[in-house]
This record gives C-alpha cells, structure tokens and sequence, in this order.
C-alpha cells in the first residue's frame, strides 16, 4: 500500500492524539468536517475522514511511533460513491 507521510494536528481529550481535527498535505491545510469510521489493525489506527474540500481520507497512525499517513484518498464528492472502510 502506497502511503503519504503528513502533519496532522488532533483533539487530545482522554488520551493523546484522540482524533485528527486537520491535517496538512503538501501545502494545503484541511480542516476535518466528519469522522466517518475509525478502527485498530494490528499496529495501527485508522480514521476515515470527510475533508472540509469534499475529499475522503484514510488516514494511519502508528502506534508505536505515533506518525501520521495517508493511506487513501477519494476527491470524489458525490454522496453516492462514499467509500465503505469494509
């Protein structure tokens, strides 16, 4: 899986990093409208996000390292094609 290293900042309330709040990819800073899902594997947790630009994210944490990925990204806006983290 192809995955982009990103900043993201978080709201920190009864641990660390609870859940993205934005995050910046490349040059652009994107404001979290909605968590859609989120998840655990095995080393990581996931967050399936709504950007405020429309856009789906995937984003990971490591847990052990605690970086920040992008593992996918949908621009697709449209209601119908929302993507299903299952």
């Amino acid at each position: 899986m192809a995955v982009t290293e990103i900043h993201v900042e978080c709201y920190a309330g009864y641990r660390a990093d609870q859940r993205p709040q934005r995050f910046t990819l490349g040059q652009r800073l994107i404001q979290v409208q909605e968590v859609i899902d989120q998840w655990y594997g095995p080393d990581h947790r996931y967050f399936k996000l709504r950007g405020d630009d429309g856009g789906i994210y995937i984003l990971r944490q490591d847990e052990s390292t605690q970086h920040w990925e992008l593992s996918l990204f949908d621009a697709d806006r449209r209601e119908e094609t929302r993507l299903s983290s299952t």
